[in-house]
């Protein structure tokens, strides 16, 4: 019992320091956040005013009626404009013209007015003019030589400057520019007291913080409390269940962790006789997967089988007449150019099965990267009846399909090309009766289905599953008689998974019709 109140003991100490720790994080990152980014932010905040100021004064300047027609002094309305404007962001507007005399230079004061602004305040609109235009005179020499100037800003109308005024020992802002009525605009701005207000700031956030932590930290000793308890109380009932003692429960009486943490050892004696019964489940299942296995491994041994089978014929006739051409049976020209064309015909026909099942294992495996492109598939499918139209013609088959307008779905082109010529193929080789082959394209809601028919002999129904299956072949001596090596429909199966489409084959009285998929929306 002593070691669990240790731990009792240790989880509130861990708490406290934690909830300390945070709060102490947190006040430091707000002091350090005034400390490093509020002055910054302050100018460039001080900086947008004095711009915003100085586009607000062009446009009551540029728009006065009185000033335009030649009046020295801005309407009243004007004026009122740029008081409120001066007030509301707390700074000096001086807005002047200069006119030069017999060598002399003449200040006109547009606003305030000439009897409103103090000798001081005039000496020092002209001392600044006389700095400004000498800066610029100077190609901005002046502001790197100027004891306590920094320019900040310079965009051709108007420069913004930091002032140290020993004076009052404090730094101001300053705006100095032309407006487009060829006056002249000053403007100032207090900049010290925002260093001030920052002290005073980080002091009262330290004093904050030092009593939100001591009063955090008391609270968090009964908080903490209330947390062990709890925990100490679950901690018994395991140890109890630990000696199978299932009949213990924890008395749920809150719906936070702690309550579902209490409900869920209650649940877990009660489920422990039904876990028993699961695992049995569990060992059965797995004794299927092992029958799965082993029917995977006689698939694997029988799929060897078919490759094997399907080589041997070919690779005898191969075999057979080139030795038939080495040993000179025959010395006439005609029976070597049958030989050889044997063995060219054999050997495509090897190519050929051995092409499409490394194209059936590629998409099997996912080595096949899809590329989902928006295309036709009208125009697709007539493509591939027209390759197919001479092979069908000389079969006395016709392939028909109506003239639809364009559809455009979302899947890989050279994909659902393959699907569609293997369809055309598998209905070529196997049309009879009236020797007809219909195409046929269907909207649905998000969807298309092209379907593939041919009038002949029907699918046994318990072999319409079965025909997906490599190497499987209905009618085996039809299919050998056109070359055919059961891979084809289990490419297109193959294919129709790899884009979570479906695909199927049904039996139509007269014939069979074999369809697919596509998806008209991207997503």
């Amino acid at each position: 019992m002593a070691k669990n109140n240790l731990r009792v003991k240790s989880i509130k100490t861990k708490l406290i320091l934690i909830m300390i720790a945070l709060l102490g994080m947190t006040i430091f990152l707000i002091w350090s956040m005034n400390e490093l980014f509020l002055p910054t932010y302050y100018q460039y905040t001080k900086i947008s005013m004095l711009e915003e100021y100085f586009k607000k004064t062009n446009e009551i300047v540029k728009n006065d009626q009185d000033y335009i027609n030649g009046s020295e002094l801005l309407s009243d309305e004007s004026t009122l404009m740029l008081e409120i404007l001066s007030a509301n962001n707390a700074a000096n507007v001086y807005v002047f013209r200069l006119s030069e005399f017999f060598g002399n230079i003449f200040y006109t004061y547009v606003y305030p007015s000439s009897d409103k602004i103090t000798d001081f305040q005039k000496e020092r609109v002209k001392d600044k003019t006389l700095d400004y235009i000498s800066g610029m005179e100077d190609d901005q020499s002046y502001y790197k030589s100027a004891k306590g100037k920094e320019l900040i800003k310079d965009n051709g109308n108007y420069t913004v400057c930091k002032v140290w005024d020993k004076r009052i020992g404090s730094y101001y802002l300053e705006l100095f520019g032309q407006l487009e009525s060829g006056s002249f605009v000053y403007v100032n701005t207090n900049f010290q007291s925002m260093t001030e207000n920052i002290n005073i700031f980080n002091s009262f956030i330290f004093y904050v913080g030092l009593s939100v932590i001591v009063f955090g930290a008391i609270v968090m000793v009964f908080v903490s409390s209330g947390f062990t308890k709890p925990v100490l109380k679950l901690t018994e009932i395991a140890k109890r269940m630990s000696e199978l003692d299932f009949e213990v429960r924890y008395p749920v009486t809150t719906q936070d962790e702690i309550g579902v943490l209490g409900s869920s050892i209650n649940t877990l004696s009660e489920t422990l006789e039904k876990t028993i019964s699961e695992l049995k489940s569990a060992n059965n299942e797995l004794q299927k997967d092992i029958e799965k296995k082993i029917q995977i491994d006689e698939m694997r041994k029988e799929f060897l089988s078919n490759v094997s089978h399907e080589l041997k014929t070919p690779i005898a006739l191969i075999q057979g007449y080139a030795e038939g051409l080495y040993d000179n049976i025959n010395d006439d020209s005609a029976s070597r150019e049958f030989y050889c064309e044997v063995i060219i015909d054999e050997a495509v026909k090897m190519n050929k099965m051995v092409k499409k099942l490394l194209t059936l294992n590629q998409i099997e495996f996912g080595k096949n990267q899809l590329s989902y492109e928006h295309f036709d598939i009208t125009e697709v499918v007539r493509q591939v009846i027209n390759s197919a139209a001479l092979l069908a013609e000389q079969k006395g088959a016709v392939i028909s399909m109506p003239d639809y307008g364009a559809v455009y779905v979302w899947a890989d082109e050279y994909m659902v090309e393959e699907v569609v010529t293997n369809y055309i193929s598998n209905a070529v080789n196997h049309v009879a009766g009236e020797m007809k082959i219909d195409v046929h394209i269907e909207k649905m809601e998000d969807a298309v289905r092209v379907g593939v028919f041919n009038t002949g002999n029907c699918i046994p129904e318990e072999e319409l599953d079965k025909i997906w299956i490599k190497f499987y072949k209905v009618d085996k001596a039809r299919t050998r008689e056109y070359g055919g090596s059961g891979i084809g429909l289990s490419i297109v199966k193959a294919i129709m998974n790899s884009m979570n489409r479906q695909c199927g084959v049904e039996n139509r009285g007269n014939g069979v019709e074999f369809w697919f998929e596509l998806d008209m929306k991207s997503f």
